[in-house]
C-alpha cells in the first residue's frame, strides 16, 4: 500500500504538436483525412513518472488552438496531488458555468488520460490492472480492422489484406452517391469474406433520416453487424426513427460528448450499441461512467480510435464488444498495441501502454 503522505504532485505538463502520416488516406462521406493531427501532451510527477497521452484533431486546423488550451488548462494541476478522479472533478468544476461540449472537453479528455497513466505507473500497474481486471483471464480483445471509403475493387484489396492478417471482424466507410454504389461496394466485400468475417458498416454521418431509412432498410438484407452514424450525431429523434425502422443495429457514440449525451442518447432509443471516443467522452473518468450507464441498460459497447487505452477499458467493460484498430499513433510509439488473429493483447507494462518514439516522433513535431 501507498502511504498518503507519498502521493507525488503534477508539475508543468508538456504540450507538442505532430502530424502523423496515415499508412492510406483515410476517406469519409464526409471528406478525405490524409493524417493524424496530434496533441503529445505529457504530465510529469514528482516521483520522476510521466503519464502520456495524445489527442487527435481530426483537422489541422484546430490543432494549434488545442495544443496551446492543453497548456493553458493543464496548468491549473500544477502542484495538485496525483489523483484522477479528484483532479478531474475540480478541474472540471472550472468550467461549469462555461461549459466543455466541443474542443475544451477533448482537452480535459486528454489531460484525464494522461493523469491515469501516470497514476498506474505509479502504482506499478497496467492500467486493466488497477482498475480490477482479472489478472487469471487472457488480456485480449476481438477486434475490427478499420477501412475508408472506397470502390468495389479496393474494398476487396482491403477485405483480403485484413482477412490474410487474421482479422475476423472489417468495417469499411459507405455513403457514395446512390444506393446502388453503396450496395455494390457492400456485395463486393462480403464476396470477398465468404463467410470468414462479419460486416460492419459506417456513415460518417452522411445521410438525411430520410435517405437512411431507405438506405438502411435495403441493407437489413446483408447481415450486417451494425450500421454506423447514418445521419447528423446529434440528431437523436432521427437515429431513433431509423433504429425503429431498421433491423440491423445502429452503432453512434462516437460524437458524444460526455456520460450525459451517451444517457441521453440510449434514453431517446437513437442507438442499439454504444462506441465511446475516449477524446470526446472525458478520457479513462469518463469511459467508466459511461459505460456503466450502457451496463444498466445492457448495451454492448465498443471503442473509437485511442485503441491502446481502450483496450485495457475494454478488459473491465460489461458487455465489451469490439475493438476498432487503426494504426493512427503507431508510428511515434515505442510499444504499438500488439494485434494477432484479430484479438488484441494487452501489455501486462505498467500505464496505459502509451510512450513515445522519441526517434520517430521528431520526425512529425513542428
Amino acid at each position: 500500500m501507498t502511504e498518503r503522505g507519498n502521493v507525488p504532485s503534477i508539475r508543468a505538463a508538456q504540450v507538442r504538436r505532430a502530424i502523423v502520416p496515415f499508412e492510406q488516406p483515410l476517406r469519409t462521406a464526409s471528406g478525405m483525412m490524409q493524417a493524424a493531427p496530434l496533441v503529445i501532451l505529457d504530465m510529469p510527477t514528482s516521483a520522476g513518472i510521466t503519464g502520456h497521452a495524445y489527442l487527435f484533431c481530426y483537422t489541422p486546423t484546430v490543432l494549434e488552438a488545442a495544443a496551446r488550451l492543453t497548456q493553458d488548462v493543464a496548468k491549473a494541476l500544477a502542484g495538485q496531488p496525483l489523483a484522477p478522479y479528484q483532479a478531474m472533478q475540480k478541474l472540471r468544476s472550472q468550467f461549469k458555468l462555461l461549459g466543455t461540449a466541443g474542443l475544451l472537453d477533448m482537452v480535459l479528455s486528454a489531460i484525464d488520460m494522461a493523469l491515469w497513466d501516470a497514476w498506474s505507473k505509479f502504482l506499478g500497474q497496467p492500467l486493466a490492472t488497477l482498475l480490477g481486471a482479472d489478472l487469471s483471464l487472457p488480456r485480449e480483445i476481438p477486434v475490427y480492422a478499420s477501412f475508408g471509403m472506397e470502390n468495389a475493387d479496393q474494398t476487396r484489396r482491403n477485405v483480403e489484406q485484413a482477412l490474410g492478417d487474421g482479422h475476423r471482424h472489417i468495417k469499411i466507410k459507405i455513403g457514395h452517391s446512390t444506393l446502388g454504389a453503396d450496395l455494390t461496394v457492400v456485395e463486393a466485400a462480403l464476396e470477398a469474406m465468404q463467410g470468414r468475417a462479419s460486416l460492419l458498416i459506417d456513415y460518417n454521418q452522411g445521410l438525411t433520416v430520410a435517405e437512411a431509412l431507405v438506405r438502411c432498410k435495403a441493407l437489413d438484407a446483408y447481415g450486417l453487424t451494425w450500421i454506423e452514424e447514418p445521419t447528423s450525431f446529434d440528431d437523436l429523434e432521427g437515429h431513433a426513427e431509423i433504429a425503429r425502422h431498421v433491423t440491423t443495429p445502429i452503432q453512434a457514440g462516437e460524437n458524444l460528448w460526455g456520460p450525459t449525451q451517451i444517457a441521453a442518447s440510449l434514453a431517446a432509443g437513437a442507438s442499439d450499441l454504444m462506441m465511446p471516443d475516449l477524446g470526446k467522452v472525458g478520457g479513462v473518468t469518463g469511459w467508466l461512467q459511461a459505460s456503466a450507464i450502457c451496463a444498466a441498460r445492457r448495451v454492448s459497447v465498443s471503442n473509437h480510435f485511442y485503441q491502446e487505452t481502450s483496450a485495457h477499458l475494454m478488459l473491465v467493460t460489461p458487455g465489451a464488444h469490439l475493438l476498432e484498430y487503426f494504426r493512427m499513433a503507431d508510428p511515434i510509439l515505442e510499444h504499438p498495441l500488439q494485434v494477432s488473429e484479430g484479438r488484441a493483447r494487452v501489455s501486462d507494462m505498467p500505464g496505459s501502454g502509451v510512450a513515445w518514439r522519441e526517434d520517430r516522433l521528431k520526425q512529425f513535431l513542428f
